[in-house]
């Protein structure tokens, strides 16, 4: 299976990262194949609606979301990763999903495979609600199939998150796909 993570922490050596390396551990040791883009560091312009690309054509915003979309057509999951940011996904990632309407039909048509890696400092009970409801309801919209979620509570440091069993949750994901 080939699985594209889509990196949504601006931190390149944080809690987020720590997550994707153990799943892509856990995952290539199953024998998949993993591509990580770190959407932070890409040239990626929000949406502005002007629907030239018609929810299938080519976006009028020249940037590397092009990339981005030929990665995830041809992959067979998607993974989400990011740090809770005021209870949501980063503005950063959260712009390569709202460009994600520019070809809105060939996600829906490809079913991928799908997952959400993400930490907070957080540890109370309701800290990933808004996440997870807005990720669930991604799943639901496009079509994906949900293989899981690792939501890490208390994960507010590097150290906290490495002395956390989330990593290891994070390999486990990717282990069993």
């Amino acid at each position: 299976m080939r699985i594209t993570v889509l990196m949504g922490s601006p931190n390149k050596n944080g809690s987020t990262g720590i997550l994707v390396e153990s799943f892509k551990k856990g995952a290539e040791q199953s024998g998949h194949s993993v591509e990580v883009i770190d959407v932070c560091h890409a040239d990626v312009h929000p949406c502005i609606g002007c629907v030239k690309c018609g929810y299938e054509g080519p976006c009028v915003r020249k940037d590397d979301v092009g990339k981005i979309r030929q990665s995830l057509l041809s992959s067979d999951m998607v993974v989400l990763a990011t740090p809770l940011y005021y209870y949501g996904m980063t503005a950063q990632l959260k712009a390569v999903v709202d460009r994600f309407c520019a070809y809105n039909s060939s996600l829906n048509r490809r079913h991928l495979r799908s997952a959400l890696l993400t930490v907070a400092w957080n540890s109370a009970d309701w800290t990933f609600d808004a996440l997870e409801s807005h990720y669930k309801t991604l799943v639901r919209y496009i079509n994906f199939e949900d293989m899981g979620m690792v939501l890490g509570y208390g994960c507010g440091s590097p150290s906290m998150t490495r002395n956390s069993e989330y990593p290891d949750a994070a390999y486990e994901l990717g282990r069993s796909l």
